[in-house]
């Protein structure tokens, strides 16, 4: 199926009308009249990013992005990389990304806003980029032992495999070194919500904090992966990236991806401020802040124990920290103690045609005053299964079905449901 995407062009050369009336264009086609992007990041007004920019950045943290490398020729990141390593099967260097997935991660977790680009949520933070190409192999598992040992705070995964790694041991040896070393992993829980709602890995490991999609109203997404490995939940829904086919314009995108993305920018903007708290204590009061489900049912199933409000911590000195070393995950704690965990190899929302609930949530965004309104998205998905062949064993490896949204300006415009599976795979 082709991929199909908007775009927002960043200058105005078509009119929408001299009137100033919103016009619907049909998918892949070019909104005009945007001079800039920032009109469409309506998270940083719902987070309130300025407010909090004045009190952290995120400058003094490392995020590692695991993922398919990082451009730091883009203007946002020209600044904010560095080091990184590149441990793909073909490698050509961390600073390539080709796909352009970890690009996209980066620039919400750390981009600067330079030349008109992308702003995102910890922008005094530093990107360490770790590439590889082998979802659940040792790969990544390599990868985490490298951020760890480059001094990165925050490790953000923004991928996923519906089939569970034959490396899961290395897998668990890996987070259980990060977690002693101080580090917090943060993994994008799948976007198979409504397509079976199978777990995906690494995020339904012990150890990793899962993190599934919102949209702009607090809503659970309806292609988020929910069960009980979900931790906490972030924005998840139209935002802003440089398109993959052309990256001088922008999309809208969907998935747990960039809510992960969110999430360890959050960690990153909290640590900068408490630079003596542990990753225990940090991860403690995200979930203590984390804006809860209406029906007060904590965790839930469909949000873990909220969605982050990092805004909470340092605008308004919420959270008690609670013990250094002590993880408030309890799956967690059994990893640590070198004990099997009951939940981490069930198979929760088994399509068991289960619904999300339209779940608004107390104060989980409080959009400021005159923010952009939510624009409608036109969703397209790529999707494609490959069969690979390793010593006569033959595996399923979930293909990248990326959502991209389009943006009609007038609210009365039909809308595309959501579809699941939307985040990088291989």
């Amino acid at each position: 199926m082709p991929e199909v995407s908007s775009r927002l062009k960043r200058s105005a050369a078509m009119a929408l009308t001299s009137l100033g009336l919103g016009l619907l264009f049909q998918a892949g086609a070019a909104y005009a009249a945007v001079a800039d992007i920032r009109s469409h990041e309506w998270y940083l007004d719902d987070m309130q990013a300025e407010a909090m920019w004045k009190v952290s950045t995120g400058k003094g943290i490392t995020v590692a992005v695991l993922d398919s490398g990082v451009d730091s020729a883009l203007p946002e990141l020209r600044n904010q990389v560095v080091g990184g390593v590149d441990l793909s099967s073909h490698p050509t260097g961390p600073l390539k990304d080709v796909e352009g997935h970890g690009s996209e991660m980066a620039s919400i977790i750390a981009g600067d806003g330079s030349s008109g680009g992308i702003q995102g949520i910890a922008p005094g933070a530093k990107v360490l980029p770790v590439k590889f190409d082998r979802l659940g192999d040792v790969g990544m598992a390599q990868g985490i032992r490298y951020a760890v040992d480059h001094h990165a705070q925050v490790i953000n995964i923004s991928m996923g495999d519906v089939v569970a790694s034959n490396n899961e041991k290395a897998l668990r040896q890996a987070v259980n070194y990060a977690l002693r070393k101080g580090s917090l992993i943060f993994a994008s829980s799948g976007n198979d919500g409504e397509n079976g709602n199978m777990i995906s890995y690494p995020a339904a490991l012990p150890g990793f904090v899962a993190v599934g999609a919102v949209d702009r109203n607090g809503d659970v997404t309806k292609f988020s992966t929910h069960g009980p490995q979900l931790a906490l939940a972030a924005y998840g829904q139209d935002i802003v990236v440089r398109c993959k086919d052309d990256r001088s314009q922008y999309c809208l995108v969907k998935g747990t991806s960039p809510a992960a993305a969110f999430a360890s920018a959050s960690a990153a903007l909290i640590w900068s401020k408490h630079p003596d708290w542990t990753n225990n204590q940090v991860l403690r009061v995200m979930m203590d802040t984390a804006g809860k489900p209406t029906d007060g049912q904590v965790p839930s199933q469909y949000l873990g124990y909220g969605i982050v409000r990092p805004r909470k911590v340092l605008l308004e000195g919420q959270g008690d920290p609670g013990p250094a070393n002590v993880n408030p995950l309890p799956r967690a704690q059994e990893a640590l103690r070198g004990q099997s965990s009951a939940d981490a190899s069930a198979t929760p929302g088994n399509g068991n045609g289960s619904a999300a609930p339209k779940a608004h949530v107390d104060s989980a965004a409080e959009p400021a005053s005159g923010s952009s309104s939510h624009l409608m998205p036109w969703i397209g998905i790529g999707a494609a299964v490959a069969a690979v062949v390793a010593a006569a064993v033959v595996f399923l490896i979930v293909r990248r079905r990326r959502a991209m949204a389009s943006q009609p300006p007038h609210p009365g415009a039909p809308q595309v449901p959501p579809m699941g599976g939307a985040w990088r795979d291989r």
